[in-house]
């Protein structure tokens, strides 16, 4: 397992690490697992998995377009010429999958979305009144990982990620990189993620760097500027740059211990210029632009692995891919219970009916191991009264909930994103903390 060590950090036994790897915890609660059928690094997201991907993305993408952020649809892959101007080809092949074809003509998957959403704004002249503009794209993306790198959703080779870049002029680096930052602390603090830091990593010795040593120069001065003007703390790490420009990196350790980079933010003073991108200045001249290349959440699956380890698989009522159970005791009130579950769906709530023929004891364990948020439990006197009777999946139990104060009560809760199932969303006001 990579960066796997023994003892040590926490003092935690390797048992108990096993047991909170995002790998483990995916497989128990029914996320996602791997085939060797289908290959190392490319994991199968369940219905359940998937709807936790899609709950992040929505998050995401509704959050950049509020930021003034522009959508874009681009292929998974192109011919080499693409990637030979963008300087991937010579610097980043052997981690590209080159497809073979019947033609001479060389296409390859993307590694990255920076050169096609280049391509989207050379379509025109622009003018500095356009800039910035803020390119976004919920991207799959393919490299090729070795495969002792692989590991659960950590890394993959193939994977998502919440890609974008912002095209600036020279004076609108500073504002928009701090923009762009301020998305990654807002992202962090609303999903409940912590113990990251901040690396600035910078270009070393080695052959894998465009050659254009007065861009680095610039990039690098222009990042640590803006960085120490701006207070933020952070580490520096030499020869982990992009390969064409410095980066911030938001860096994390999985539960063995291991650092991961979640995501990015990159200024970049070299691509601009390989692919002949202007605008049209103030004065009527040609000026290349600066790009910044940015990421909200980075790879969505290396986000939900992160998550999993930090709550365990006890993840937020948001967030949580099945949100409220109803469960049923006894046959008489699976109707009931059914139209609770959808009235939950009708106002946007993840619930599911449980109205199998089982003990209410059964449903209740089944439940609290699935870390489901919310079960509501439902027999023939809370049928005849109209309510609920609820349980948590922090141990709280609340009975005799009116029918339409629960229903009212999870919209709160969703609405909230709260980092915990507050059982006070449940009471009655004159009873709430």
């Amino acid at each position: 397992m990579p960066g796997r060590r023994t003892g040590g950090r926490n003092g935690r036994s390797d048992m108990e690490r096993e047991q909170d790897d995002h790998a483990a915890i995916g497989k128990r609660l029914e996320l996602f697992f791997n085939d060797s059928t289908v290959g190392a690094g490319l994991p199968l997201l369940t219905p359940r998995g998937t709807v936790l991907k899609r709950v992040l993305t929505r998050f995401i993408e509704d959050e950049e377009i509020k930021r003034g952020y522009l959508p874009t649809d681009t292929p998974v892959l192109a011919r080499s010429e693409l990637f030979k101007i963008s300087g991937h080809w010579d610097l980043y092949r052997d981690n590209m999958f080159v497809l073979e074809s019947e033609t001479e003509e060389k296409l390859a998957l993307r590694p990255m979305t920076c050169p096609f959403q280049f391509m989207i704004y050379k379509q025109r002249v622009r003018s500095y009144r356009e800039l910035p503009l803020r390119y976004s794209e919920t991207a799959t993306l393919f490299r090729n990982e070795s495969s002792g790198a692989l590991h659960g959703l950590l890394r993959l080779r193939q994977f998502t990620l919440s890609d974008g870049h912002v095209i600036c002029t020279e004076d609108q680096i500073e504002s928009e990189f701090l923009a762009a930052f301020e998305l990654v602390r807002y992202v962090f603090d609303t999903l409940g993620l912590d113990g990251y830091w901040f690396r600035f990593s910078r270009r070393g010795k080695s052959g894998k760097y465009i050659d254009d040593p007065n861009a680095w120069e610039l990039s690098e001065a222009a990042l640590a500027r803006i960085l120490d003007s701006a207070g933020i703390e952070y580490v520096e790490a030499d020869d982990e740059a992009a390969f064409y420009g410095p980066k911030l990196d938001v860096q994390m350790r999985n539960v063995w211990g291991k650092e991961d980079t979640i995501f990015t933010l990159q200024l970049d003073f070299a691509l601009a210029r390989r692919f002949e991108m202007t605008y049209v200045s103030e004065d009527g001249s040609l000026v290349h632009p600066f790009v910044i290349h940015r990421s909200s959440i980075g790879c969505y699956e290396r986000t939900i692995a992160m998550l999993l380890e930090q709550y365990k698989g006890k993840l937020p009522f948001w967030i949580a891919p099945e949100q409220v159970r109803v469960a049923s005791v006894g046959d008489s009130s699976a109707e009931y219970a059914n139209a609770v579950a959808e009235e939950l769906r009708q106002r946007g709530i993840r619930a599911e009916a449980d109205v199998r023929s089982e003990t209410v004891g059964r449903k209740i364990r089944e439940a609290r191991l699935m870390y489901i948020p919310v079960l509501a439990i439902v027999g023939d006197a809370e049928r005849s009264a109209g309510t609920v009777a609820i349980r948590t999946a922090d141990g709280d139990q609340i009975a005799d909930v009116p029918r339409n104060a629960f229903l009212e009560a999870c919209s709160m809760l969703e609405g909230s994103r709260s980092k915990r199932t507050n059982a006070d969303f449940f009471r009655p006001a004159t009873a709430r903390v």
